[in-house]
């Protein structure tokens, strides 16, 4: 995991913890280093420590899981307790600076959403149609964009195409973004003013109107299902974005980024008459990780299902909202569940058969 490997730190991008987790690099390679020095003893040692406290073992098949431990990561040299520690550590600093970007947000108006996926999950395309969309539906709603990734601006350029600002954040060795970064990129936006003057304009020209944001920040984050779930970026919520073409046992896979998204998007529904994907089996997949997460199926390319996820994002005050139709209950029953994915399973069909 990032926080313990040291990507975290890479050239010092972690901000506030760099010094911290400076610290603590040093301290794992001497560690290291140290344990080396015993040759032969450390190896077996090692192993041997493994094998009886980071490593579970499937007594039939052999297969191996390194998440067994309490630290759930095994770290070369790291004892479960270090590793612990440091985790603590570091997302702690990390929390306190995403607890200020979210106070920020809020009294700039802003509804900031973090989008994580694997690579090629279509973020960026479906950012580009979202953005279009948001044209029209709401043409006075300031539009912001933090791209993530570890090199290039290919996809800043491609958000900036369709007018909207971007910022892009490339994290060189990181495989995520955190909250520093994403403070960082913020105050470099054109949103600060934007939100201002579009307060002023919403509080005169919707009275009496459903409450919305007076600006929309979308955070993509670098394409990884793994460590971006623990990162806390002062976001809204988390929107796991899963295409279709990856595989719908991805939520049982990565159960910790499904966990912590609160919409989960099945993105390139217009590929599923090509595709041997089972919509059903992906959304129970993810309400066994997280039983309280909404859906939402969408293809960024044909607009399918575009109107309700600007529903979803326009949303202000979550918590108070009625359900809505492509929302799950918070504390949903099996025949609650039985009847979504019935209902989901109907629109599938709905699809193909256009197709």
């Amino acid at each position: 995991m990032c926080v313990v490997c040291g990507c975290a730190d890479a050239d010092g991008a972690q901000n506030p913890t760099s010094a911290h987790g400076h610290d603590h690099g040093h301290d794992h390679r001497h560690d290291h280093d140290h344990d080396h020095d015993h040759g032969h003893g450390h190896s077996h040692g090692h192993g041997h420590d493994h094998a009886h406290t980071h490593v579970a073992v499937h007594p039939h098949s052999g297969d191996l899981h390194y998440g067994a431990g309490s630290a759930r990561v095994s770290v070369p040299g790291m004892s479960q307790a270090r590793a612990i520690q440091l985790e603590t550590d570091v997302l702690g600093a990390n929390k306190r600076l995403a607890q200020a970007n979210r106070a920020h947000f809020e009294g700039h108006g802003t509804v900031a959403y973090n989008l994580v996926s694997s690579p090629g999950s279509g973020k960026t395309t479906l950012l580009c149609a979202t953005i279009q969309a948001l044209k029209a539906r709401a043409p006075q709603l300031p539009v912001a964009v933090i791209e993530g990734d570890q090199q290039t601006s290919h996809d800043a350029d491609r958000i900036r195409a369709t007018g909207a600002p971007a910022i892009q954040v490339n994290t060189g060795k990181g495989c995520h973004l955190d909250a520093q970064m994403v403070a960082d990129a913020f105050a470099r936006l054109p949103l600060h003013d934007a939100a201002h003057a579009h307060t002023h304009r919403h509080d005169h020209a919707t009275q009496g109107q459903a409450p919305g944001p007076a600006a929309l920040l979308f955070i993509e984050n670098v394409g990884n299902l793994v460590c971006p779930a623990m990162w806390d970026l002062g976001e809204r919520a988390k929107v796991a974005i899963l295409s279709v073409t990856e595989g719908e046992d991805k939520p049982l896979k990565y159960p910790d980024m499904f966990a912590a998204a609160q919409l989960m998007v099945l993105n390139k529904v217009d590929l599923l008459p090509h595709l041997d994907f089972d919509v059903a089996a992906c959304i129970a997949y993810a309400r066994r990780v997280n039983p309280g997460i909404e859906v939402l199926l969408v293809s960024a390319k044909t607009g399918t299902g575009l109107d309700a996820w600007l529903d979803w994002l326009l949303l202000q005050d979550r918590a108070a909202a009625p359900a809505k139709a492509n929302a799950a209950p918070a504390d949903p029953t099996e025949q609650q569940l039985r009847q979504r994915i019935a209902a989901l399973e109907a629109q599938v069909a709905a699809l193909q058969g256009a197709a």
